[in-house]
């Protein structure tokens, strides 16, 4: 750890980061008017430790109140470094009373912390809670817990148990001067005040869960004590003799008694006894002051009084202001025999001559706040015990911010201002506030706004003063800069006037517990931090830094005086280096240009410029250094940060072992807000100092080369090792701290919510999500610094643990919480962490898990020409900073960069997951995450690319390589190259993933309907693989909404195998009449019965055939789960016992088929349904039912079915039409018109009726048969609804079979139709008519046989006979048979004469 002492301190300003401090506003009014002519109290500020805030396992560690008075209003917070406290902020008006200087008085008993508040007509108790009492477990494990001011205003302040009234006397308008309080052991709060009139009063309030009275006490220089009762006194107070006016009070509780401390305008110091109500000392305080001539004439007007306790009993300290001088005495209070006390002197000490605004003494030291002469604060301090030559230590206050802002010749006005104004050092935001309010002209106020609002809010006010100021509307670039100068310069200014006012010191605040100091100021509270060695020295007054006879940095006193001499050459240096070539020094930085170049330039420009000698005082003082490289080295070693161990390495395993009261003390230890600002801005302070010390060294070292020989006693050597090791090593050390400073004062940004969740899936990728410097933080800071982020979120639990882990004491529960040491370790551990050339990477990687690219991305651009640590995983996080960016080119070069690196470096290891898995090469590893991560982000073309390069890395592992290019493979095929994805798919190497890659490539291709490029792709030796996979794919996906048939059959055709083309149609057509039962199905099962017909043509018949499809759809389909049958049992597939061969006639007969059916769903949609599937019988009766019967016919005559069907569904049809209305009539035009007709007759005379029996007529006419079948049929069909015969039929039929039409009437029982047939019949045997019952030559010898058909003939002679009604029938058909016979025997005799 870096050399520091306890010899000077530095402030730290713990700004708010909120825009407006939130206090809760409260008031109290007794009902009292203001004092006539009252004294105007200044304002004033103190606070209160608690016992135990310096022990770790307390509730109270580092816990503390502070207060500050401005008229009748107090401001109270409580604060801690540890946790974050709730409603801790109150402001107490207590009405037309303003507060005494140093009038709140803060006491802690078991249960309560009491404020005791003394006004200058009041005098107020207030009880609240103790931090102990409000957790019932010891345990307190919130980031955020409640004040003791949380229920403030729940509390009936004016109560009368609460406050009571100062009684004064009739005529006195002045109120009390000082006060002091204090609690008794019974619970009494007493005010001890000072008199306007001389003495002091004591007010004493009961115990507060008591009724009991107020009582007061007078105590006066003449020892004589009277009660009062009520609130006035009982007897008329006599003259006072304005000497014993009370400047300064103190209490002090010792064994059984109070002892109250008054320090008086006569300069006298008096202890009165509150016990005995007696004055039981009186010092001449003139006494321990050396030529006080005068003095004692003039009364006292500053003086003070401080007490404390030191290892040899009570310490008094006092303050004598003496125009010109002042000085402070140190005292110790000494009890001799019969109750008397005596002051010993221990030292006395002279102050400066500025103003002292307060003063705090401890058991060793006195610590004083100044304001001098230009206003600016002082703080001192001094140990009385060991001070000989009575030297006050320095402490290096917080300077204002710059009164000029210097703008560069290309930097813009505006931004240069807002930087300033808005970086965490020089302003707060209440100064900003104010002045945006004044600069508004006050027309509306300012609330709590956010600090980007607050930002944006003064950047319209200023731009809208200059526009509005504004007259000419055009003017050149150079003169609106110059506007824009001017009135940011305006703001500028007001903003330092209302920062000034905040900046007003108000008192100090000592924990004698933990030794830490503040100065409380009337606008925020900072912090003294030590400092430490090479800081004090550089920073340190000429006066002190002469009178330094040694240092710490070096154990040899020579080289100890040589840095001692080196170092006020660096301040010369540093007084010599004008402003703009300081500016010119930093932009070179800033802008990566060579550090040693920049300030050989400055000190030519020196050189130049050197009007005052500067360079040669320094050239003299270089005589004096004997070695000035070994001093250079002491100061470069003592600032190098740079560690071997891993930071934090070593501190999990300390805690471990620890209880958990211990563990979570240590985990909360300086983790609140405040502390967090405090410690950042520590190392940010001690970053600034060192970059200036090292650029001034640099620029000494350029001016040892340019004297060469003239100031080396050790020769060339010497001017070698300086050259080349010294210089070298400055620079780097320049670059460093210019990196710790711009980090530090680099502000983090806001992240949208869904940012934060892409980046956190992105560190999942990765593997690093869990990784404790990338968990996302969210803190109640708003805005932090990037390295505030770091500490809060990352360093500061690593940092407890290792500075625990140094301490050797067995339990680090009971040490105690020394902040001076503390805040050192932390602020050096934390820049050891954040140092670029340390092996630790948990800045960058917090960074990174914040979403603060912009930040990452400056701080890798800063490092990258000087470091040589972690610079492959700096690539890899700037990678990542293109990425969030969109720069996906970027981002792959720097990852192709790191990648070198990834078994050097710790991160990129841990990134690879390398550290415990032999399984690939750690660079293998890293590709695969960055491609996880690039495939995340959504760069294919990016991923390819590395993926490409990645496989030259897995030559000897056949499994990465299958994996890379099924990578490669996937996201060509994504980005639509399959060209592309097809080569990387034959590149494969395994033969599992290359069947899963083709597997893919079929399916989108098939979805994106690129089928010309999957059919002519070559599939060398994965012919049948490919055919396997379009097969399975088209018999397991939905047949209308992917095309794989039609894709397998252009496979097919594409390679001349026309067999399986026609194959894979035919299965298609099978499967579209099954499951998909439209016409749009019906329409495709026609093409691809046609399509198969195609193909068996374009084969030599003896090879056209085909192998008909399995029935039933059954096939295997890939991880199909298996069938089972009722008993549970698997069930057996069906077993085929023969394979059908189709040949072409076959597939003719099922292209009929599949056309009727399209033609019947075309007719009659819904009828699609059932035609799918349906058979050739069964489409035959389906198209007959929709009068389809052309179809019907062809159907039948391609599979040789009977007609039949078809013309009795036609009579039936005619049938109907004939008894059937109107509307049958015109319906019945759609089927007539699908069926085709030789003519046409479409006259009024024509109906639907006689178009179906013409119908009808043509087609008995068209297909007859030999026995009439069809007309029989139809014959039947018309007698069996008991329609009448049309004579055109009837004709006809009696010329083909008049004895079935016989049979037909006997059948039907039409017997006088029957007669009459057979008496025709007859006729027509006779010659008579033989032509219409197709005979070609009547009876007669050389005429063929003629018969009858007797059995018919028989039956209707029989039934005639039956029934009287048909006798004359009967006998005129039995005289006609009669004439019939004779003439057949005439015939027959004839005959056999002949022969």
């Amino acid at each position: 750890m870096a050399a520091f002492l306890e010899r000077s301190f530095i402030e730290i300003c713990g700004f708010e980061r909120e825009t407006l401090p939130r206090f809760r506003e409260i008031t109290v009014n007794l009902g009292l008017n203001a004092l006539a002519g009252g004294v105007i109290y200044p304002d004033s500020a103190g606070g209160f430790h608690y016992e135990e805030s310096g022990k770790l396992l307390s509730i109270t560690s580092n816990r503390f109140i502070r207060w500050s008075t401005s008229g009748d209003t107090v401001q109270l917070v409580e604060q801690s470094l540890d946790t974050n406290l709730l409603n801790n902020a109150v402001k107490l008006k207590i009405t037309h009373c303003p507060l005494l200087p140093g009038g709140i008085h803060i006491q802690e008993t078991l249960n309560n912390v009491i404020l005791l508040i003394v006004t200058n007509q009041t005098v107020h108790r207030l009880v609240l809670p103790h931090p102990t009492r409000m957790f019932r477990s010891e345990l307190v494990t919130e980031l955020q817990m409640q004040s003791i001011f949380t229920d403030l205003g729940k509390m009936s302040l004016q109560d009368p148990s609460h406050s009571a009234v100062i009684p004064s006397p009739v005529g006195q308008t002045a109120g009390p001067t000082a006060s002091a309080a204090w609690l008794s052991h019974q619970g009494e709060a007493h005010y001890a005040l000072a008199s306007p009139a001389g003495g002091i009063l004591v007010i004493t309030l009961p115990p507060h869960d008591t009724q009991a009275s107020v009582t007061i006490l007078e105590l006066k220089t003449s020892s004589v004590m009277q009660r009062l009762a009520g609130w006035m006194p009982t007897a008329i107070r006599g003259e006072q003799s304005p000497g014993d006016l009370v400047l300064s009070l103190a209490v002090r509780e010792l064994e059984d008694d109070t002892f109250i401390l008054a320090l008086c305008q006569d300069h006298k110091l008096r202890m009165w006894s509150y016990r005995d109500q007696a004055c039981l000392m009186e010092a001449d305080m003139l006494e321990y002051m050396p030529a006080c001539r005068g003095v004692k004439r003039s009364p006292g007007q500053g003086h003070r009084l401080r007490l404390a306790f030191s290892s040899t009993g009570l310490c008094l300290a006092v303050y004598l202001a003496v125009p010109s001088r002042g000085q402070f005495t140190v005292l110790q209070l000494v009890a001799t025999d019969n109750n008397c006390y005596s002051l010993d002197h221990i030292s006395s000490l002279f102050a400066t001559q500025e103003t002292l605004v307060d003063f705090a003494l401890t058991s060793t030291a006195i610590w004083g706040l100044w304001l001098d002469d230009g206003n600016q604060t002082v703080v001192k301090y001094i140990n009385f015990e060991h001070s000989t030559a009575g030297q006050w230590n320095q402490v290096f206050v917080q300077p204002a911010p710059e009164e000029e802002v210097h703008i560069g010749a290309h930097q813009d006005p505006r931004e240069t201002y807002l930087d300033m104004l808005f970086s965490s050092l020089r302003f707060t935001a209440s100064a900003i506030v104010k002045a945006l309010q004044i600069y508004r002209r006050g027309t509306e106020r300012i609330t709590d706004l956010p600090w980007e609002t607050l930002k944006k809010e003064v950047t319209v006010a200023v731009e809208k003063e200059l526009q509005s100021s504004v007259t000419e509307f055009e003017f050149s670039q150079e003169e609106y800069r110059q506007l824009q100068v001017e009135f940011w310069s305006k703001f500028y200014a007001c903003c330092l006037q209302y920062q000034e006012a905040l900046a007003t010191p108000l008192g100090l605040l000592l924990n004698p517990h933990t030794h830490m100091v503040c100065v409380l100021k009337k606008g925020f509270v900072s912090f003294l931090v030590p400092c430490f060695a090479v800081d004090h020295l550089y920073l340190s007054f000429d006066e002190y830094l002469f009178s330094e006879e040694e240092t710490p940095l070096a154990e040899d006193p020579e080289v100890g005086r040589d840095v001692l001499q080196l170092v006020q050459c660096l301040r010369l240096v540093s007084d010599a280096v004008p402003g703009d070539m300081a500016y010119e020094m930093e932009k070179a930085l800033e802008h990566l240009q060579s550090p040693e170049r920049a300030a050989e330039m400055v000190l030519e420009n020196l050189l130049a410029n050197d009007n005052e000698n500067v360079i040669e005082d320094i050239h003299n003082k270089l005589q004096d250094i004997r070695n000035p490289v070994a001093a250079m080295a002491v100061l470069i070693r003592e600032m190098d940060l740079e560690t071997d161990s891993e930071p934090g390495g070593e501190g999990s395993l300390t805690t471990a072992g620890q209880s958990l009261s211990v563990r979570i003390s240590l985990s909360q230890l300086y983790g609140s807000s405040v502390a967090v600002a405090v410690v950042c801005q520590a190392v940010c302070q001690m970053a600034m100092t060192r970059a200036l010390f090292c650029r001034d060294l640099l620029i000494l070292q350029q001016l040892y080369l340019r004297l060469g020989d003239n100031v080396f006693l050790g020769g060339g050597a010497q001017l070698l090792q300086l050259q080349q090791d010294l210089i070298p090593r400055s620079s780097q050390l320049l670059s460093s701290y210019y990196l710790l400073k711009h980090i530090t004062q680099s502000l983090t940004t806001t992240v949208p919510l869904h940012i934060i969740d892409a980046n956190l899936q992105h560190l999942s990728v990765l593997d690093l999500s869990d990784s404790p410097a990338m968990a996302s933080n969210r803190s109640v800071l708003s805005p932090q610094t990037v390295v505030e982020l770091f500490y809060q979120s990352v360093a500061r639990k690593a940092i407890i643990s290792q500075i625990y882990s140094r301490q050797h004491s067995p339990s680090p529960g009971t040490a105690l919480l020394h902040w001076p040491h503390m805040v050192s370790s932390l602020v050096t551990l934390l820049a050891q962490q954040l140092w670029p050339n340390n092996l630790g990477f948990q800045f960058p990687e917090c960074l990174m898990g914040n979403c603060q690219y912009t930040q990452l991305q400056e701080y890798v651009r800063l490092i990258r020409p000087w470091c040589q640590v972690n610079v492959g995983s700096c690539r890899f996080m700037l990678g990542q900073c293109y990425l969030a960016n969109g720069e996906g080119q970027k981002a792959l070069q720097c990852f192709q960069e790191a990648a070198t690196e990834v078994e050097k470096e710790e991160f990129l290891l841990r990134l690879t997951g390398a550290e415990g898995e032999a399984a690939a090469a750690p660079r293998l590893q890293y590709y695969n995450k960055v491609l996880r991560l690039l495939e995340d982000v959504g760069l294919p073309e990016l991923v390819i690319h590395l993926a490409t390069l990645a496989i030259t890395e897995a030559v000897n592992d056949p499994r990465s390589q299958a994996a890379l290019w099924t990578r490669i493979f996937k996201h060509h095929l994504d980005l639509g190259h399959n060209s592309q994805a097809y080569e990387a798919l034959t590149q494969n190497p395994d033969s599992s993933s290359q069947l899963d890659c083709l597997r893919q490539l079929v399916v989108v291709l098939c979805e994106r309907s690129q089928l010309q490029d999957l059919v002519q792709f070559s599939y060398v030796n994965l012919h049948d693989e490919v055919v396997s996979i379009i097969e399975s794919r088209a018999r397991a996906v939905d047949l209308m909404s992917h095309n794989y048939y039609e894709l397998l059959y252009a496979f097919h055709i594409n390679r001349h195998n026309y067999r399986k083309a026609g194959t894979v149609m035919f299965e298609y057509g099978m499967r579209l009449g099954r499951e998909v039962r439209t016409q749009l199905g019906l329409q495709k099962q026609v093409n691809c019965c046609l399509a198969s017909l195609n193909c068996l043509r374009l084969i030599r018949p003896d090879y056209a055939w085909i192998v008909q499809p399995s029935s039933g759809a059954v096939y295997e389909r890939p991880a199909a789960s298996p069938k089972r049958n009722y008993d549970g049992e698997f069930a057996t597939g069906p077993v085929s016992g023969q394979i059908d061969i189709l040949e072409l006639k076959d597939l003719q007969k099922e292209y009929a088929l599949a056309r009727s059916r399209l033609t019947l769903a075309q007719h009659h949609p819904p009828s699609a349904a059932i035609a799918g599937s349906a058979s050739a019988v069964e489409m035959v009766s389906l198209l007959v039912q929709s009068g389809l019967f052309d179809c019907a016919l062809s159907l039948c005559q391609t599979f040789k079915l009977s007609l039949t069907s078809i013309f009795e569904g036609l009579a039936f049809k005619c049938i109907k039409l004939q008894y059937g209305g109107e509307e049958k009539q015109n319906g019945a035009w759609n089927w007539l018109a699908a069926n085709q007709l030789s003519t046409i007759i479409t006259t009024k005379q024509s109906s639907a009726t006689d178009e179906a029996w013409r119908l009808l007529a043509s087609y008995l006419e068209k297909h007859p048969t030999q026995n009439a079948q069809h007309h029989r049929c139809v014959l039947n069909k018309l007698l069996s609804h008991g329609v009448p015969l049309p004579d055109w039929l009837v004709n006809a039929f009696k010329g083909v079979d008049a004895a079935a039409l016989l049979r037909l009437y006997l059948n039907y029982d039409l017997l006088e139709a029957a007669a009459e047939l057979v008496l025709e019949y007859v006729d027509a045997l006779l010659g008579k008519g033989h032509q219409y019952f197709g005979i070609e030559r009547p009876l007669s010898a050389t005429a063929p046989l003629v018969w009858l058909p007797y059995t018919s003939i028989d039956q209707l002679l029989q039934s005639l006979n039956k029934t009287q009604t048909n006798a004359s029938m009967y006998k005129k058909l039995q005289d006609k048979l009669n004439d019939y016979h004779k003439l057949v025997d005439q015939t027959t005799r004839r005959r056999l004469q002949a022969q």
